[in-house]
């Protein structure tokens, strides 16, 4: 169902999910992006397309890598793990005793040549120096804003995030000691008239030591669970927002009875294979790449932060309630290849001028939008990690950090030509 259908609906229900650091996705992202930083860290020309797989015992770093950084690939890998908490070899995955192998590559030439204008540390601001550096990559990307959030993100992502982020703060602080790094979120969030008025259905699994204390049973073991997540997870991430649960709201733990075997032991995990949490989890569209373990010559990242920039530039402008950008690229050709705005009826003033206004006011080259947003000296700037932190609880939206893309600087700009524009055309 497309979001013109769901406007013209009375009531619907929309879900998003979230995953915690200690997924086995999540893991592999969160290395992935380690590397790029300590690799942006030392030489900010990197070019990198790092892949991690991990599985019981086993961590595999592989992809193409060309940089004249030096580093400790495994060690790398090691101090991510234990410090997402991955630190009991009991859980069949540890950072000390899990196998590292590393298997890399240079970069293809023929994917360099499109690219190869960049290969200096800061990249000249001007008209010549941005149409010299192609896209590292054809593809698509999607943007997405609307004003359900402060942070003007769909509502239903928005509390997934909120929850992974309190369920692993509450493992780390010892408030619940019980709880394992693996886990997973999902909130399924009542509309009416394209408006958030309730929410139906919050799950949580949570991977969880097989006893607490002296409970063993596991019926009592999993009932205190929920208790304890109920309060000191759920109750909190709500404290500040207006819609809640509420005595209909179904609250379901673990599902299955338990969680004891997760992490790696459980499940392998690949970089990448979490595309929609971490962006608008499917409320938007999404363009099929993946984020972690690429440099921001790769337009799958970094022209991604450009759409959600000129979205969420519009949406905070109050030009629309919803705004979808979609861009597209040809390997080795600087300029977009397409230009898309998409407002879902909900714009205040017309399509074509927003388009206009996008085009006008955005860097949409590779060159313009890595000198944008800084995005190749940020990890050095940010004591050698700013990929990392984004790489688990969404790249979109993150209210805990300063992202550049997350900026609403050009609203004023734009409410103000786009007024202008309207009056022009009367």
């Amino acid at each position: 169902m497309s979001q013109e259908d769901f406007a013209l609906s009375r009531r619907y229900l929309f879900s998003s999910e979230s995953v915690t650091e200690g997924h086995p996705d999540k893991i592999c992202d969160q290395i992935s992006d380690t590397i790029l930083d300590a690799l942006l860290t030392q030489d900010p020309s990197s070019r990198v397309a790092a892949e991690v797989v991990v599985n019981t015992g086993l961590v595999l770093i592989t992809g193409e890598i060309t940089t004249k950084a030096q580093v400790n690939y495994v060690d790398l890998a090691r101090k991510k793990i234990a410090e997402i908490g991955y630190i009991d070899a009991d859980n069949g995955f540890s950072a000390n005793s899990c196998a590292v192998l590393v298997a890399l590559d240079e970069q293809s030439p023929d994917i360099a040549q499109g690219v190869n204008a960049a290969a200096e540390t800061r990249v000249e601001s001007s008209e010549e120096a941005f149409d010299a550096v192609g896209a590292g990559d054809q593809g698509l990307m999607f943007g997405f804003a609307c004003n359900e959030t402060p942070e003007l993100m769909p509502m239903p992502i928005s509390l997934a995030h909120r929850i992974s982020r309190r369920l692993a703060a509450v493992r780390k602080t010892g408030d619940l000691p019980y709880l394992r790094p693996d886990g997973k979120t999902q909130v399924t969030v009542a509309y009416e008239d394209g408006k958030p008025v309730g929410i139906d259905t919050i799950l949580i699994s949570t991977q969880h030591a097989a006893t607490i204390g002296d409970i063993t049973d596991a019926a009592a073991v999993q009932a205190k669970i929920k208790e304890d997540l109920w309060t000191a997870v759920v109750e909190p991430v709500f404290a500040d927002i207006d819609v809640k649960p509420d005595s209909q709201t179904r609250f379901l733990v673990n599902p299955t009875g338990k969680f004891v075997i997760g992490g790696p032991q459980g499940d392998s995990g690949l970089t990448g294979r979490k595309i929609i949490v971490d962006t608008y989890g499917g409320y938007s569209r999404h363009g099929g790449g993946a984020f972690s373990g690429k440099d921001p010559t790769k337009v799958d990242r970094s022209a991604a932060y450009a759409c959600r920039y000129a979205a969420k530039n519009i949406v905070a402008a109050g030009l629309a309630d919803k705004c979808e950008v979609q861009l597209s690229y040809a390997i080795g050709v600087a300029r977009p290849v397409s230009i898309m705005v998409e407002t879902f009826g909900t714009g205040k003033v017309d399509d074509e001028i927003l388009l206009d206004l996008v085009k006008d006011h955005f860097e949409l080259r590779p060159a313009g939008i890595i000198a944008t947003f800084n995005l190749r000296l940020l990890p050095a700037e940010r004591g050698g990690r700013f990929y990392q932190n984004v790489a688990a609880y969404g790249h979109m939206g993150r209210t805990d950090l300063d992202l550049p893309w997350e900026q609403t600087d050009k609203a004023a700009l734009l409410k103000e030509t786009a007024a202008a524009k309207t009056a022009a055309a009367c």
